[in-house]
């Protein structure tokens, strides 16, 4: 089986990643790959799949979280057709939201706008939908679109030719898929059981007959239980009230002021110094039950949530629905937790969760399509085996960038542990990363545990930074986010360093290549006080694996790191210094998580290290 590659050379360590990717697809298993940067993962993913996938007439799948992949994979796909004189087809989506041209949807939640859209659609609400036919038939400006659209293109070419002809990108986008070999997508596509029925019934697409490459795979057991879980909170029963109320449903109204008197109780049940508690399905329904019918009550959450999405395009009374209904799921592989706290305005909150577990659950639902996981920081890939539930080929590759082009360095002199937080420490943290950050020639990263420890120790690092200092905001959107980069890569010469949050905006998925990043430096470890969710979760995994801490707690933060440092080499050409301060890194736990070929090296003498590094890379 010929490969179809998009370019002339192929590296040695690419050969071996589509090799070892066809052959396991030709003996039909699934695959979990462990690639660092560097090695070209999405040609040598895309190259083999879609060989495969073209040769026994599959579709292949490829999903991602990140929209620079979604362009990274069409132009790949563009010069494996022009490389190859291939024609195949090719659909790339984005969230349904994102591509729709309804003024103001962006504001609603992928719930919100789901109900929002449904409604539009049964009730002929929609000019963009109904625009799409004419008497059954796909209307002159559906087919103008879809003729115009030849080779791999852009979601973002499709949503504007759809602008221009006044018809729905996304069903377009569907009318392209049912033809196409390859659908771009992110995960929930697939993943969330309601849009993956939409989905594989519009375009005629089958599980059996599918590939499926997971780009960045480690975000995978947090999506999924994302997708899985749901919350009810005291602000949105006020606010379905409210809806209620305003259209004049008194009674109803009243109903889901008994939901928030109930929540209510719960939370004075539990002593006054815990914030959180488990509680039971059997008990939550138990006092609902007490003074409600609670599938009636539903019915006429629903009933209301219809009208206001009318008005309004979000419901509140829709997502009290939802959790309610949600709510009778399984016990095994989820835990129910009671919090209480307080809103921006000091209101008192109590809310009420469902937090999924384990993400095997929901995993096990695509298992009959050919699974392809991979990732730069998908280690110990044990752990993903083990966590998706998911019989699998498992293969790690060395870092292709050659080590002289970088020092991995631990500096066990300070520590962000709990126990040790107070100012002195914070001082001492500030001296050590801002001589570290002084002795790097160019710019800088600094990662922290959280903001709050960030802001703690930034109140002295600026005293002693001769670099210019950027604060990472929480929340940056796209626009704010490029903008700091922006500003960030004109200091590539004079030097400057952005104070970031290891689980920011800026951890993952940033590309600094060349000068424009010449240090990352992680302080601390990003590891919450367990909650009561971390702490069911280690629980969770402990008896099922008996590595509770590990799969629970520790690989999660170590993971994040890993991620935070790749943020530094970005080629083969660059050249970087990566430093980890905290005493616990020289800690076997913590150390054995790091790739196997940085060859890092502990140190009380950083700065040291650091400028005879520079000085003698040529």
């Amino acid at each position: 089986m010929d490969l179809i590659f998009p370019y002339e050379g192929i590296r040695d360590i690419q050969k071996t990643f589509m090799n070892d990717l066809l052959g396991a697809l030709k003996e039909n298993k699934n695959i979990l790959i462990h690639a660092p940067t560097g090695i070209g993962k999405t040609a040598a993913a895309l190259a083999p799949a879609l060989t495969y996938a073209l040769k026994t007439n599959k579709t292949l799948f490829f999903l991602t979280s990140r929209h620079t992949q979604h362009k990274i994979a069409i132009e790949t796909l563009k010069k494996i057709q022009e490389k190859n004189n291939l024609s195949f087809k090719v659909a790339d989506f984005i969230g349904k939201k994102w591509m729709c041209l309804v003024s103001g949807v962006e504001q609603l939640t992928a719930s919100e706008f789901a109900e929002y859209c449904k409604e539009a659609v049964k009730k002929d609400n929609c000019e963009y939908f109904l625009r799409l036919r004419n008497k059954n038939q796909l209307s002159v400006e559906t087919k103008k679109v879809l003729e115009s659209i030849n080779c791999a293109t852009e979601v973002e070419k499709v949503c504007s030719l759809c602008n221009e002809n006044g018809i729905c990108p996304y069903e377009t986008t569907l009318l392209l898929a049912k033809e196409a070999n390859v659908i771009i997508a992110d995960y929930f596509h697939v993943l969330n059981p309601h849009i993956r029925t939409n989905l594989f019934g519009k375009t005629e697409k089958d599980l059996k007959n599918s590939v499926i490459i997971f780009d960045e795979a480690h975000n995978l057991p947090a999506r999924i239980r994302d997708l899985m879980s749901n919350s009810l909170s005291t602000f949105i029963v006020v606010n379905a009230v409210k809806e209620a109320r305003d259209l004049g449903y008194k009674e109803i109204s009243e109903d889901i002021e008994k939901v928030k008197n109930i929540l209510e109780k719960l939370a004075q049940e539990v002593p006054i110094d815990v914030l959180e508690s488990k509680i039971s399905k059997e008990y939550f329904n138990e006092k609902l039950k007490e003074i409600l019918d609670v599938d009636e009550l539903i019915g006429n959450l629903r009933f209301v949530g219809e009208q206001i999405l009318e008005l309004k395009r979000r419901s509140f009374c829709e997502s009290v629905a939802s959790f309610l209904e949600s709510w009778q799921g399984p016990d095994l592989g989820f835990t129910r937790i009671l919090t209480k706290g307080f809103d921006k305005k000091d209101i008192p909150v109590v809310t009420l969760y469902y937090h999924c577990l384990d993400p095997s659950l929901l995993f096990k639902d695509i298992s009959e399509a050919l699974i392809i996981g991979m990732s730069g920081t998908l280690s110990p890939l044990e752990m993903y085996k083990d966590v998706l539930g998911i019989d699998t080929v498992l293969k790690e590759y060395e870092d292709p960038f050659p080590q002289i082009n970088r020092t991995n360095l631990i500096v066990p002199k300070t520590t962000t542990k709990f126990s040790e937080r107070r100012s002195e420490m914070y001082q001492k943290i500030a001296v050590l990363s801002s001589a570290v950050v002084n002795a790097i020639p160019g710019n800088s990263i600094l990662f922290f545990p959280s903001y709050e420890l960030r802001d703690n120790i930034y109140q002295f690092f600026k005293e002693y930074s001769e670099r210019t200092i950027f604060l990472e905001s929480p929340g940056l959107n796209k626009i704010e986010k490029e903008e700091l980069i922006e500003k960030f890569k004109s200091y590539s010469k004079s030097g400057a360093v952005i104070l970031a949050v290891s689980s920011g905006s800026l951890g993952e998925g940033i590309d600094l290549p060349g000068d424009y990043l010449k240090g990352v430096v992680v302080i601390g470890l990003p590891l919450s006080r367990p909650d009561l969710k971390t702490n069911e979760l280690i629980d969770y995994y402990q008896k099922r694996f008996e590595k509770g801490w590990e799969y629970g707690y520790i690989y999660p933060a170590m993971i994040r790191i890993i991620q935070n440092a790749g943020r530094c080499i970005r080629s083969e050409t660059d050249k970087g210094a990566i430093v980890f301060i905290d005493e616990r890194y020289i800690q076997s736990k913590y150390r054995a998580c790091f790739p196997k070929n940085w060859h890092i090296k502990i140190t009380n003498s950083p700065v040291v290290e650091i400028k005879e590094f520079f000085n003698g890379v040529k």
